[in-house]
């Protein structure tokens, strides 16, 4: 998997979320407190909201004598984004405190400015061996966040450190990992050299480069991989192989089949999950057999991903074991048994969710539309879209735009004419569908549908609607000429930054002169707002108090989690307040990705929901790993109540989506919840 995604849901008012903090009680134990500290971090942290680049404030930010207060505004550097910020950055490479260092290293490569190439390699090569941690390790990822000529080159220099039967440094094993963000420019012929590394952290990041990258000549070395003595590496050895690379490979298939099925006896459930999940990519029924019997894996999860692989590889025994699955108790492997038989035999797949889609209860026809989808049931699709809940509308709608091809004129008028729907999300995917085939006769409804999204609690209509405008403007001088007459012309400027930013990415020239840059954001908070946010969350944390911790009270056991205020004070503000008015409380895990995420925050219970506000990315050093607390996002700061959990190292998602929190304790219950799975509630 290598997207997280909140469906494309954006969200444009922050007076909720001002409402939110208000509510939400003081928990910072009594004390005197600092408020040159407090108003000092404050500035900061609007500025990084803000997107707002001060040079003299993030000057005086690392020069300040608190090595927390410099770290602090070594991040808000970094999140800002502004090129302007790296000469500064680059100074705070040599700070007294690791933590500034590795702080300044992170920023720099958030702006992937191939300047700081030099700096970051010297800090990096800086330290001996056994004195390399966080700032060395920090510079290594920004290097390979850069990338290009100058970054390839100086990972390839860091891995030339290594001396063959010598220990693999802190660092030449960063540069291993992080090689797999070169992409074709990885020095794949140095990195094979460790994949027999005795260190098993070594050999997997070998592995996860190697199969990131999809390199040729590393192809042998993961299927040796799948064999490894530590279930990591054959975790990630599985993740790793697909049928693609295999036909590139010119492997037969055969054989790296009969490799990965081997491990469906694996005592590992990740193992496990990632085999499966590699056999559906061949999609050959004559694995059936093999999978079936994980049907009935006592891990759920696994359970779930042999019944995905059944219906992708289809076959007389894959419908047979999917037909018997239809009836478990347990609501994820119910749904996915019914999409899969869809997939095997659509005729049977399509009767499976003929059912349920007059069922009374929305979330059975929810599956039924997904079923319906992978069965292409077209005319029972389009049924569906006039659902009385939006929910099962939206998904038949996003379900028939998977197979119809977008010069369908009858699904065309069908998108026109649901542009009125009183669901966002249906709104949105019908302007969406509109922008495939760009027409000036649908600029005054796209406008309408503009227009009346101002009332919606989430801006996807609007953004949708914007995204078909614009290509409608560059498709010919006629609709350049009627979205600018009929649409700017008559539109006030958005207030709402994320459609201003698209107009941006979407070249949408006219709107971007009419309406201005995307930043500085405004963010609706006041300079008390977030001085509130820093008293009770950031300074408390900075001081040495302990992190504030929730409890998620789930059907499948109990979740602790600890947050980090010092990494993201604002999401962490956010999520307390949403915890404290029980908002979670009774939901759902509305997605569940076996050995990836569980994923919940969503009232809707769709993937499209929110709070109402929205959270700019507060990215940060933290790492990915098993039961990690991640903010799920549709776009970059998009960020709302939607949260997930990681299952395993996910490096992939470091510094892209937010981490605020992390699981401490058993992680056996993590495992074990399945999509569909109840939240009973989270609490401090």
């Amino acid at each position: 998997m290598s997207v997280f995604r909140r469906c494309r849901t954006r969200y444009a008012c922050s007076a909720a979320f001002l409402l939110l903090i208000g509510l939400a009680p003081a928990r910072a134990a009594a004390q005197q407190v600092d408020e040159g500290l407090v108003g000092t971090l404050a500035r900061l942290l609007a500025a990084a909201d803000a997107r707002r680049f001060d040079g003299p404030l993030l000057g005086d930010g690392l020069h300040h004598p608190n090595a927390a207060v410099r770290r602090q505004a070594a991040l808000a550097a970094g999140r800002i984004g502004d090129p302007a910020a790296v000469e500064l950055l680059i100074a705070a490479l040599a700070d007294s405190s690791p933590a500034v260092r590795a702080a300044a290293a992170f920023g720099l490569g958030r702006l992937r400015q191939a300047r700081a190439t030099g700096p970051l390699l010297t800090l990096a090569r800086a330290a001996a061996p056994e004195q390399q941690g966080d700032p060395e390790m920090e510079a290594v990822t920004a290097l390979a966040r850069i990338g290009g000529d100058s970054g390839a080159s100086a990972i390839q220099a860091l891995i030339d450190l290594a001396a063959p039967g010598q220990p693999v440094s802190v660092v030449v094993s960063q540069a291993i990992l992080e090689s797999w963000r070169l992409g074709p420019r990885a020095a794949v012929p140095l990195l094979v050299r460790f994949a027999t590394d005795p260190d098993a952290v070594v050999r997997w990041r070998v592995i996860y480069t190697l199969g990131r990258t999809r390199a040729l000549p590393g192809v042998p070395v993961v299927l040796n991989a799948l064999q490894d003595a530590d279930p990591r590496v054959r975790a990630i050895a599985a993740r790793g192989v697909n049928a693609v690379l295999t036909d590139s490979a010119r492997l037969e298939r055969r054989g790296v089949t009969a490799r990965l099925q081997a491990l469906l006896g694996d005592r590992d459930p990740q193992v496990r999950v990632n085999a499966l999940r590699a056999l559906a990519t061949f999609r050959d029924s004559t694995l059936a057999s093999a999978v079936a019997s994980l049907a009935s894996d006592a891990d759920v999860n696994v359970a779930v991903q042999a019944e995905t692989t059944l219906g992708a590889g289809g076959g007389r025994i894959a419908v047979e074991a999917l037909r018997s699955r239809l009836a478990s108790p347990v609501f994820a492997l119910r749904r996915q048994a019914v999409i899969g038989l869809a997939q095997a035999d659509t005729a049977a797949g399509a009767e499976a969710a003929r059912a349920l889609a007059s069922d009374p209860d929305p979330l059975a026809r929810l599956v039924a539309a997904e079923a319906l989808a992978a069965a292409r049931s077209r005319g029972r699709l389009e049924a569906l879209l006039a659902d009385a809940d939006g929910r099962v509308a939206a998904h038949a709608l996003q379900g028939l735009q998977r197979f119809v091809p977008d010069s369908d004129a009858a699904l065309r008028a069908r998108a026109r004419d649901l542009l009125t729907h009183a669901d966002p999300a249906v709104r949105g995917l019908a302007a969406g569908w509109l922008a495939h085939r760009p027409d000036p006769a649908d600029v005054d409804r796209l406008t309408q549908a503009y227009t009346r999204a101002a009332a919606d609690p989430f801006d996807d209509a609007a953004v949708s609607a914007v995204s078909a405008l614009a290509a409608i403007a560059r498709a010919s001088a006629a609709g350049r000429l009627a979205v600018a007459t009929r649409f700017l012309g008559a539109v006030r400027r958005p207030d709402d930054y994320l459609v201003r930013r698209l107009a941006i990415a979407d070249t949408f020239t006219d709107a971007a002169a009419a309406w201005g840059p995307d930043v500085p954001i405004a963010t609706g908070r006041s300079d008390a707002d977030y001085r509130d946010i820093v008293r009770r969350y950031l300074v408390p944390a900075l001081t040495g108090q302990p992190d504030p911790q929730v409890t998620i009270e789930t059907d499948r056991g109990r979740l602790t989690l600890e947050l980090l205020p010092t990494e993201a004070p604002i999401t962490v503000a956010a999520f307390l307040g949403l915890v404290d008015r029980h908002s979670f409380d009774g939901g759902r895990w509305h997605r569940v990705v076996p050995n990836f995420v569980i994923q919940d925050g969503d009232p809707r219970g769709d993937g499209w929901g929110g709070p109402g506000f929205v959270l700019r990315d507060e990215v940060n050093p933290e790492r990915y790993q098993a039961g990690t607390l991640g903010m799920a996002l549709s776009g970059p700061d998009t960020g709302g109540s939607q949260f997930f959990i990681t299952h395993s190292p996910q490096p992939h998602l470091d510094g892209i989506y937010t981490v605020f929190g992390r699981l401490t304790g058993d992680l056996r219950a993590l495992s074990q919840v399945a999509m569909g799975d109840r939240i009973r509630s989270i609490h401090r």
